[in-house]
């Protein structure tokens, strides 16, 4: 068992490390599969993996200013609640619809990395594009006059425009923004207890789109918020009695660690998107199996 855990270690830390999201989820079907642990028990054990190995992931990122420190914690505050109730309620739900409500999880994730990869390629593009036309405009020709000068757009503001992106900065507004933060929050909360997961895939996009953060900044904040969300749900389970497997945890762990400083690594080397394509895909492949071992036992 302990030498399945080392190469699952490693690819639940990497894929942490490197998406900032996402990958957690993979450590409750790893535990339940892989290393034959009772669904309760995995998603209990998979808060100490997730926790600890985004702890050390979080270091990784500050040391790379890509952590925000305050509104990562602010975050993972807001999520607290959410973290207790939905520990509250695992305990009392029975195994296989526990998996199978994990597989339906896992397709969700796997649908908002996916269109994640999207908007990034597409905003990559775009970039590549208006680079290329600006470097064509600049390059003197053989019988090139001055270019003439730019002509500024006024953009008028649009009549349809969702009430909560308004770019004025009312009342209004900004208590918008901070009705979806605390939902976005709670929402995560709840799925770390409940799952025993980091709830990165609704992280990330909670930053970038809420709070503003760049994508870099919203992948290594989000792991200092999942780091306080297990925290609390996992001190919720304390008393639920659940057996862990100390050894097996603790090799897991370290190789999620390893893991995830190696996926660190990855994240400003490699292109992100095909990361999470490539991603995108084991994760509909694990949820598919999943339902299919659990479904059959609700029928």
């Amino acid at each position: 068992m302990l030498l399945i855990a080392i190469p699952a270690g490693l690819l639940i830390g990497l894929s942490l490390g490197a998406l900032g999201g996402g990958g957690s989820i993979l450590t409750v079907p790893a535990l339940v599969y892989l290393l034959n642990q009772s669904p309760h028990a995995a998603t209990t054990g998979s808060l100490l993996i997730v926790g600890i190995t985004a702890v050390a992931g979080a270091v990784a990122h500050l040391r790379n200013g890509r952590v925000r420190v305050a509104q990562g914690f602010t975050f993972g505050v807001l999520g607290v609640a959410g973290s207790w109730a939905g520990s509250g309620l695992s305990v009392h739900v029975n195994p296989n619809v526990l998996l199978t409500a994990f597989a339906v999880l896992m397709l969700v994730a796997a649908a908002a990395m996916f269109r994640r990869s999207r908007s990034a390629s597409g905003a990559a593009v775009q970039s590549h594009d208006e680079a290329v036309t600006q470097q064509r405009a600049t390059q003197p020709g053989p019988a090139m006059t001055a270019p003439a000068p730019a002509r500024t757009t006024v953009l008028e503001p649009s009549t349809t425009q969702p009430r909560c992106n308004l770019p004025s900065p009312s009342p209004r507004v900004d208590a918008c923004r901070a009705i979806k933060l605390v939902l976005a929050a709670s929402v995560v909360g709840l799925l770390t207890g409940f799952f025993g997961v980091g709830g990165g895939f609704v992280i990330v996009p909670a930053l970038v789109l809420v709070v503003g953060f760049d994508m870099p900044v919203a992948v290594g904040t989000s792991l200092l918020v999942i780091s306080v969300n297990s925290v609390a749900a996992l001190v919720a389970r304390l008393g639920s009695h659940v057996h862990l497997d100390w050894p097996m945890l603790g090799v897991f762990t370290a190789a999620a660690i390893a893991g995830s400083v190696v996926g660190n690594r990855v994240a400003s080397r490699v292109d992100a998107g095909r990361l999470a394509v490539a991603f995108t895909g084991l994760l509909v492949i694990v949820a598919g199996y999943t339902a299919a071992r659990s479904i059959p036992h609700l029928i």
